[in-house]
């Protein structure tokens, strides 16, 4: 039903009812805000929005932590989260989480408040150059003028919301991101908001077709995201390039970085081909997953002998992997939805190409592909990938596809498959180093002897102190598919990619710059979005290292009546930045500068720091203890402190 404008007195509150509106009809169901004077039309407009169940809204007063928790909770659900801050500095602290947010392809929505442009370089309080502050780095950028109370203002709003939400969950470009909304307001900023016509099924369960809102214009139509997509398709006037088909001649192996999802596990499953699956990747799971994948590519008898590379996501987590498509005679095939702009943008040059004739510089087309691969996110180590793919596919002729190289025959895959599987067992196996608990039947034994052996080995392995492989598989076998499990970008995550087994569980990691910024702030936000509703009873576990804690600790902070997330902090506390110990400087640095530079060690009191905010807290030393605290009822924000020899 259409309903007509409402004034409430104020342009710029009027502004932001009818923005948020259509932002919530487009289905965007997260916003997080940090507090601020010019931004308070928006705040208050977005909490009716909450009280009415349309919008659910997180407060931080720390706009880093806002911008980072905004990131995982579309990290969760999919769709972009408002992220709203005054003018100023605000802005600027929000850089960190966009720039993760764009290297990563999540959907964020970015509304700032601004001085009216008359203002600027006036020196004016808290007034500075905020549109295009975020550079390349946003999907779009949009600065809107002070609105005045005219007529056609709220059907501006509901354009700007669209265009905004469509560049944010990549509708035409085929790559999600973050998007910013620079909104200029004039005084008064704020009027009293009417009623909003709640919706008592919102994050509770299944959502109705429609909820109204009872300030604004309403847009002219729903259209679905698939509508969109076909939409655009059919704009860019052709048909969707069919899978690329496979030939099962060379040496295979499939590789899944960060956020490769269940494709990759599929295809190596259909190929019979070894996988090698990050843990953030959503594809470490099946039979062909090889865990020990840096020591068996490093091997001429396995890695040297790599013919083809199949990448899905990002790879992030080793040297080995870049190094494999560097080198002659592989081909490195990414698979991934950004292929159609790279062939978009290859067809363009050619075409210019075509069209200068023979007066081309070779040198350009390098030029041309490395700015195309850096702007649409490609992942082309030394640009030596031989192709891209928006899909791939297994052939069912052995001869499909071409021949093999070297014109010998198939290799048989079944074979190649076990090799590695094998190979990577015995490896795990080799390396573990966790005390051998006892044989269970000795404890029958009718020999005293060996009983009484049996309860000592039994006492050694409870006792055992913690590894950090050790806390790596604890948290893995303490994480089921209702959990949520998410790894800070320290040394932790790597000792986890080295041992932990397959296992198809939720995983998440901010691989996308690999940062320690925002970490807790992401695991919140993901954690938030994943116990939405009476049904949710899953746990989100953050490991993390003792500096990844310390530098965003602010982000502990969660206010008078902000929900609180059943969250557990495994901090590993080994005294400072342990992973620059495995640097080659390590080994010839002057010691005291090393650690002071690089370990910056630290001796921070984690159980005053959880009191301080009101974290429950525990300590633990052995096996027995980690296990009993991860396998406790989490009901409120904890930290578990594992401390670590360096």
């Amino acid at each position: 039903m259409t309903r007509a404008h409402i004034s409430t007195g104020s342009p710029a509150a009027d502004f932001s009812l009818a923005l948020l509106q259509e932002f919530h009809r487009l289905g965007v169901k997260d916003a997080v805000l940090s507090p601020g004077s010019r931004s308070q039309g928006l705040a208050l407009a977005l909490a009716e929005f909450d009280r009415a169940n349309l919008i659910d809204l997180q407060v931080r007063i720390d706009e880093r932590t806002s911008g980072f928790t905004a990131l995982g909770l579309a990290i969760e659900t999919g769709q972009p989260a408002l992220v709203v801050t005054t003018s100023g500095t605000a802005v600027a602290n929000l850089l960190p989480a966009v720039l993760e947010a764009s290297h990563s392809s999540v959907p964020m929505l970015v509304l700032s408040s601004d001085r009216p442009a008359e203002l600027r370089g006036t020196g004016g309080n808290q007034t500075t150059w905020q549109p295009g502050i975020f550079g390349r780095f946003v999907r779009h950028s949009i600065d809107v003028g002070a609105p005045g109370g005219q007529a056609g203002e709220p059907s501006l709003a509901i354009a700007i919301a669209r265009e905004a939400y469509e560049a944010a969950v990549g509708i035409h470009s085929g790559r999600p991101g973050p998007v910013h909304v620079n909104l200029q307001f004039r005084e008064p900023l704020s009027a009293s908001v009417p009623d909003l016509v709640p919706n008592p099924l919102a994050f509770a369960g299944e959502q109705p077709e429609t909820s109204e809102v009872v300030i604004g214009e309403p847009s002219p139509g729903t259209v679905t995201l698939d509508d969109h997509l076909r939409a655009s398709h059919a704009a860019a006037g052709g048909l969707q390039p069919a899978p690329l088909e496979l030939a099962r001649g060379p040496r295979t192996i499939v590789i899944a970085g960060h956020g490769a999802g269940r494709a990759a596990e599929q295809l190596a499953h259909e190929g019979g081909w070894p996988l090698v699956a990050e843990p953030s990747s959503g594809s470490r799971f099946g039979r062909n997953l090889v865990v020990a994948y840096r020591e068996l590519l490093n091997d001429p008898d396995f890695g040297g002998r790599v013919e083809r590379a199949i990448v899905f996501g990002h790879p992030t987590l080793s040297r080995e992997v870049p190094i494999l498509s560097l080198r002659e005679g592989v081909e490195t095939i990414v698979v991934t939805p950004d292929a159609d702009a790279h062939f978009q943008a290859a067809e363009q040059f050619a075409r210019a190409s075509a069209d200068a004739g023979d007066n081309v510089d070779p040198r350009a087309v390098f030029r041309r592909r490395a700015v195309t691969d850096d702007a649409i996110g490609l992942y082309n180590p030394g640009h030596r990938v031989s192709r891209f793919a928006s899909s791939v596919t297994v052939a069912t002729d052995p001869t499909a596809g071409g021949a093999s190289p070297e014109g010998r025959d198939a290799p048989d895959d079944r074979d190649w498959l076990r090799l590695w599987v094998l190979a990577s067992r015995a490896i795990v196996a080799s390396q573990l180093d966790e005390v051998a608990p006892p044989n269970p039947d000795d404890a029958r034994s009718p020999d005293i002897a060996v009983r009484r052996d049996y309860r000592l080995a039994e006492l050694a392995a409870l006792r055992a102190p913690i590894t950090r492989r050790v806390l790596a598989l604890a948290l893995w076998q303490a994480t089921w598919p209702h959990d949520r499990l998410v790894l800070g970008a320290s040394r932790l995550i790597r000792d986890l990619d080295r041992v932990v087994p397959g296992k198809n569980i939720r995983v998440h990691s901010n691989r996308g710059l690999a940062g320690i910024d925002g970490t807790i702030a992401t695991a919140i936000g993901i954690a938030l979005a994943s116990q939405r509703g009476a049904d949710s009873v899953g746990v989100t576990r953050l490991l993390l290292g003792d500096l990844t804690l310390l530098h965003d600790v602010g982000s502990m902070l969660l206010g008078v009546g902000e929900r609180r997330p059943r969250i557990q902090l495994v901090v590993a506390n080994d005294g400072g930045g342990t992973i620059f110990d495995t640097l080659e400087v390590a080994d010839t640095a002057n010691r005291a500068a090393f650690d002071r530079v690089m370990f910056t060690p630290q001796s921070v009191d984690i159980a005053s720091l959880a009191k301080a905010y009101g974290w429950a807290y525990s300590i633990v030393s052995t096996r027995t203890d980690l296990d009993s605290a991860l396998t406790a009822q989490v009901t409120v924000p904890a930290i578990v402190e594992v401390r670590l020899p360096r």
